[in-house]
């Protein structure tokens, strides 16, 4: 089963996203690569998270990463998850396998705009303000102990709140939304 679970801080995050980053760009270069960035709770410093690398990248074109690069990244041991529903957004995960259980880093492939930019705002926001990065280790921590076996639901919990760091209360019509 692919349960939920947040971990404390572990001060490796940082080099394992360097050395997936590492391995990751022979093949994203040859795609179209534009930026890459470690984002996520994995991200803070300090910040209680899913032991879960989440890897933020931009490209050119999601045309030539569908109909070339798939197969490369799947080569470094990732599932590409082609039932998305979201067409703007390739999510690729490593670590779902009957040789690891565990996943252990995300890949979310966009073209470049909010939704990277939103990404790397968040990431940014938790590392420059304290107060707010340990709010969101409370509501991840609530959340989970209700929905650890539903990850759509735990993503969905939080939507308001990173809303809100992102855009302020005005955001609130726009969580209630997302949530209906």
């Amino acid at each position: 089963m692919d349960e939920i679970e947040i971990t404390p801080y572990d001060a490796r995050w940082p080099a394992l996203y360097e050395a997936e980053r590492a391995r990751l760009l022979p093949i994203l270069s040859r795609l179209g690569l534009i930026e890459i960035a470690h984002i996520g709770s994995t991200a803070v410093p300090g910040l209680a998270a899913k032991p879960v690398i989440d890897i933020a990248i931009t490209v050119a074109s999601l045309d030539v990463v569908r109909e070339q690069g798939v197969p490369e990244i799947e080569s470094l041991g990732y599932l590409f998850w082609a039932e998305n529903p979201d067409p703007h957004d390739f999510f690729f995960v490593k670590g779902l396998s009957p040789h690891s259980p565990q996943r252990s880093h995300h890949l979310h492939i966009t073209l470049p705009g909010p939704r990277f930019d939103d990404r790397v705002r968040f990431r940014d926001r938790l590392r420059s303000d304290p107060e707010i990065a340990q709010r969101y280790a409370t509501l991840k921590k609530a959340v989970v102990a209700r929905l650890s076996a539903d990850r759509e639901a735990y993503t969905l919990a939080k939507t308001e709140f990173i809303l809100r760091v992102l855009h302020g209360p005005a955001s609130d019509a726009c969580a209630a939304a997302i949530s209906n």
